[in-house]
C-alpha cells in the first residue's frame, strides 16, 4: 500500500551530521592522544559518534521533479518520496527510482485474424503513466515490460473481436477511430491497474490486410466502392428523367404516348447512366413524303 516516507530537509540533516562529525571527531582526537580512563572513555564515544555520523551520511537523497524514491530498510517497505528536493531518510535504506513522467512506446506490428477471419497487421501506440510508485516496485516483476505485454495483448484481442471493415451497421470496425481507440484504453486500464499504471491514451497506427490478401482485399473495396458510385448515378439519373417528362408534359411541348415515353426514358438512362460519352443520333425526319 502507497505511504509517504519518514524524511526531512536534507540540508538542515547535512548541516547537522556535518557538526556531530566535527564533534565526535575532535572528541576522538581528544581521547587518542590523551591518558587515562576519562581518555579512553572519550575515544570510544568519539569513534563510536563518527561511525553513527557517516552512517546517517547514507540517508541524503536527491529526488527530481516527476520522480518517485521507492524506499526499503532492510527488506520492509518503509514509503515512498515524491516531493522533488534534497531529503533525509532512513540511513542504512534502499532507495528505488520510479518516474512518473508520461511515458508512450510503439506495440510491434502484430500479424492476427480479424473477427471475420481475415489476416491483418496492426500496431498501436500506448501513452502511460505511473499512480502508484508501489505497485509499479513491488506488484510486478518489471513494470515497463509488464505494460508492454499487456498492450500486445490487448491489441490482438481488439483484433479478434471486430472486422477489417463493417458492412453491418450494427458492428464496429478497426477503421473507426474514436471508438476503437475508447475501447482499447478501457481494456488496457483495466489490464495495467495492477503495476499502478494509468493509461492516458491508446491509438491503432497500423492497419493493413496481410500482403497475402491485400490485393484481392483491394479489389473487393474497390468493387464495393463501384456498385456504391452506380448506385448514386442511377439514383440521380432517375431522378433527373422524372423532372424531365414532368417539365415536358406541364408545358405541353410533346405529347408523348406510352411506347415514346419509354423510348425517351430509356435514352436519357443510356446517357446519364454511361461511364463514358455517347454519340447521340439526330432523328431530322424523312425526305419523302
Amino acid at each position: 500500500m502507497l505511504r509517504r516516507a519518514f524524511r526531512t530537509n536534507g540540508f538542515v540533516a547535512l548541516v547537522v551530521i556535518l557538526g556531530l562529525l566535527i564533534g565526535f571527531g575532535v572528541l576522538a582526537l581528544y581521547g587518542l592522544t590523551g591518558s587515562g580512563a576519562g581518555a579512553i572513555a572519550a575515544a570510544v564515544v568519539g569513534v563510536l559518534g563518527v561511525i553513527v555520523a557517516f552512517t546517517c551520511l547514507s540517508g541524503l537523497t536527491v529526488v527530481d521533479p516527476n520522480e518517485a524514491r521507492v524506499v526499503q530498510f532492510f527488506g520492509r517497505y518503509a514509503g515512498s518520496v515524491s516531493d522533488p528536493g534534497f531529503h533525509w531518510v532512513l540511513p542504512l535504506s534502499v532507495r528505488r527510482s520510479i518516474t512518473l513522467r508520461v511515458r508512450n512506446f510503439e506495440t510491434q506490428r502484430l500479424k492476427v485474424n480479424d473477427a471475420d477471419g481475415n489476416p491483418v497487421e496492426i500496431a498501436a501506440v500506448v501513452v502511460y503513466r505511473v499512480v502508484d510508485s508501489y505497485q509499479a516496485a513491488f506488484a510486478v516483476d518489471d513494470y515497463e515490460e509488464y505494460v508492454e505485454t499487456q498492450s500486445e495483448a490487448a491489441v490482438r484481442h481488439l483484433a479478434t473481436t471486430h472486422p477489417y471493415d463493417a458492412h453491418d451497421a450494427d458492428r464496429t470496425s478497426l477503421r473507426d477511430g474514436a471508438l476503437v481507440a475508447e475501447e482499447l484504453t478501457a481494456e488496457l486500464a483495466e489490464r495495467t491497474g495492477l503495476a499502478g499504471v494509468e493509461v492516458v491514451e491508446a491509438r491503432i497506427t497500423h492497419l493493413a490486410y496481410a500482403p497475402e490478401i491485400a490485393q484481392a482485399m483491394l479489389v473487393r473495396q474497390q468493387a464495393a466502392q463501384v456498385v456504391a458510385a452506380r448506385q448514386q448515378i442511377v439514383e440521380g439519373a432517375v431522378g433527373m428523367v422524372g423532372l424531365a417528362l414532368d417539365g415536358l408534359s406541364a408545358q405541353g411541348i410533346v405529347d408523348l404516348d406510352g411506347e415514346r415515353r419509354a423510348t425517351m426514358v430509356s435514352n436519357l438512362l443510356t446517357v446519364l447512366c454511361a461511364d463514358r460519352a455517347t454519340q447521340p443520333v439526330v432523328n431530322v425526319g424523312s425526305l419523302y413524303s
